[in-house]
């Protein structure tokens, strides 16, 4: 009997080491991020190579210790929900949602997985998040202060061209930070005597439309920044150049795409700065005891090719103040 029983027990050790081998030989599962983009692997590269690096500097490695997910809308907006769903039903650890309109997604798909923002343009306003100091809930991230410097732009693009009197301010309208910062610039544009109309876009096909509404009723185009404009940024500023308007933007890459002048924060750091986020959120921190950050860095460039090619000449004062300029 005691023999019998010592050989049972035997026997199931035995079965039990193989097992038990395995359970050590095999990786433990890694973190896994979910990255959700507006627009394309093109338009989003170099800011995504920033937050991919500093997530290595800080020990987070892509197949080594973290897996990625990215999924790309290809500025339809429409497909946020769909990608957001996507990732929650692949139980990502935490959600870096690109814009304003892919938080909205993220947070609709779900309300506990961590989501970052590397960019919102007002998180308040839009109501992402209770306040900056406590965001609250599930989100956080660096806000872009997109409204506040409405008025800066219309300063700078009064400087660049003289004289200005007539201002459209190009807008998608379906995006709530886009209508948010077009009321805010007009606003600001108005109180320093502009006449102003508006460019409401919803879609691809109302570009070439409104700038041909524009022509020759217009003397330069503010650019609110967008999902869906900043996948059509070359195709803006061709029509721009076409109807012989200089345009103001607030991403670098627009103008890099033949707009004349931007003014706004370095993405690229901001994009570091989510990194920094996602790392405290992967060692534990709660989302809602991470205030959202804002910029420290503000980039002026200027496009002297597109800016001659209008037979515009650009002040020496705004030049020697740029931090880039594209000859």
């Amino acid at each position: 009997m005691i023999r019998r029983q010592f050989i049972t027990l035997l026997g199931g050790a035995a079965a039990a080491w193989p097992l038990a081998a395995r359970a050590q030989q095999q990786p433990a599962k890694l973190p896994t991020l979910g990255f959700i983009v507006s627009t394309t692997p093109s338009a989003e590269s170099e800011r995504i190579t920033a937050f991919l690096q500093r997530l290595r500097e800080l020990g987070w490695i892509e197949g080594r210790t973290i897996t990625i997910e990215f999924r790309f809308a290809e500025g339809h907006t429409h497909r946020l929900s769909e990608l957001a769903t996507e990732l929650v039903r692949l139980k990502v650890d935490v959600i870096v949602a690109q814009s304003t309109p892919a938080v909205f997604a993220a947070k609709q798909a779900t309300s506990v997985i961590p989501i970052v923002f590397p960019v919102s343009g007002d998180p308040i306003g839009t109501g992402l998040v209770a306040s900056l100091a406590r965001p609250g809930g599930n989100v956080t991230g660096l806000s872009l202060q997109q409204r506040d410097l409405g008025g800066k732009r219309i300063e700078l693009l009064r400087e660049a061209v003289p004289g200005l009197r007539r201002l459209a301010i190009m807008a998608d309208v379906g995006n709530p930070v886009a209508q948010l910062e077009m009321r805010e610039v007009q606003t600001n544009a108005q109180a320093l005597g502009l006449d102003v109309v508006t460019a409401e876009i919803r879609r691809t096909e109302d570009i070439v439309p409104a700038f041909e509404a524009l022509k020759g009723h217009v003397e330069a185009v503010y650019v609110a920044a967008s999902p869906l404009l900043n996948a059509n940024r070359i195709r803006i500023n061709t029509w721009a150049l076409a109807v012989r308007l200089p345009t103001m933007h607030g991403l670098r890459d627009s103008v890099e795409a033949g707009g004349v002048l931007s003014y706004g924060p370095n993405f690229p750091e901001l994009f570091r700065r989510a990194a920094e986020i996602v790392d405290k959120v992967l060692r534990g921190t709660k989302p809602a005891d991470i205030p959202v950050e804002q910029p420290t860095r503000f980039d002026l460039v200027v496009n002297l090719v597109t800016a001659k090619a209008l037979g515009l000449t650009i002040p020496p004062g705004l030049l020697a103040r740029a931090d880039e300029v594209i000859e």
